[in-house]
């Protein structure tokens, strides 16, 4: 299959990679030369701008950085110049709002599209076990499965357009807060004596369990390889936390839903990222504690 792949940062460098890996031809564009550059490294073919790209594509994939510029390649670029059977996968993370947005225009235009967002980070990404949370209707997801199964472990079909975006940002939001959690009580254990890695093996084992914990365990040297044995490096970016934190926190506004333990989620992280700290994955958080 001819897949236009727009967007080869950290992320979706390696989503195009596994996608020419399975054999299917990569049309690939970004901004970044470097970026390009890789990709052509691993086998795809990079074009000069979004719109060569896309042109004969079966299948449009984009990993952008925000809506707004969602909005734009989709109005300037994509829609109107893929041809009108080639599927549109957006595996941003955006709003809710503009992901609806640029839904209808696309469905206007008679085009299938889904809205994509991924879970798992770098190392997911690259290896293949993104798990994707989508939005859009029946027909489109059936369409685009099989092609997020080439790049994940786990494809979940969430409702209609916009749900894979709502579906993301709630998650985040989970992770967000109980990560900050699960770090507040590794630095109490430490200062009332308790062995870290004590602590780990009966905290894994009891109710106290999470995620952040047993897969993502903020202390080094503690528990499985996390980015807080290479100094917090790589993994998912205290920015980007903070991103989804600020989208889950739009959401919550307009839809009127109470979220006190994701609003001081979001503060805290808030606090952190303007320490200088936006670089560093979202674990660092521990730092401050």
């Amino acid at each position: 299959m001819k897949i236009a792949f727009i967007g080869l940062g950290n992320m979706g460098g390696g989503m195009a990679a596994n996608l020419v890996k399975a054999g299917h031809e990569v049309r690939a564009f970004d901004l970044s030369d470097e970026a390009a550059s890789r990709a052509r490294d691993n086998g795809a073919q990079t074009f000069g701008s979004v719109r060569e790209a896309v042109d004969g594509a079966e299948a449009v994939v984009t990993m952008l950085p925000n809506g707004a510029i969602v909005k734009q390649v989709y109005s300037a670029d994509v829609i109107g110049h893929a041809p009108t059977t080639a599927l549109l996968l957006d595996c941003s993370t955006i709003d809710v709002a503009s992901a609806r947005e640029v839904a209808a225009a696309a469905t206007a235009a008679g085009y299938d599209m889904v809205d994509a967002p991924v879970s798992g980070g770098i190392a997911a990404a690259n290896g293949g076990t993104l798990t994707f949370m989508v939005g859009g209707t029946d027909p489109a997801f059936a369409r685009a499965e099989p092609i997020l199964a080439r790049m994940g472990k786990a494809v979940i079909h969430a409702g209609q357009a916009g749900s894979g975006q709502a579906a993301k940002i709630c998650n985040n939001m989970i992770l967000g807060a109980t990560m900050i959690a699960t770090c507040e009580a590794f630095a109490m254990a430490n200062k009332l004596g308790l062995d870290g890695q004590t602590f780990f093996d009966i905290a894994s084992k009891a109710s106290g369990q999470t995620w952040s914990m047993t897969s993502y365990c903020p202390v080094p040297g503690v528990g499985p390889t996390t980015p807080a044995d290479n100094g917090y490096q790589g993994g998912f970016a205290t920015a980007l936390m903070l991103k989804d934190l600020k989208l889950a926190m739009a959401a919550a506004k307009d839809a009127g839903a109470q979220v006190p333990m994701g609003q001081r989620a979001a503060e805290l992280y808030d606090a952190f990222d303007k320490a200088g700290n936006g670089g560093l994955d979202f674990s660092a958080i521990i730092k401050t504690l």
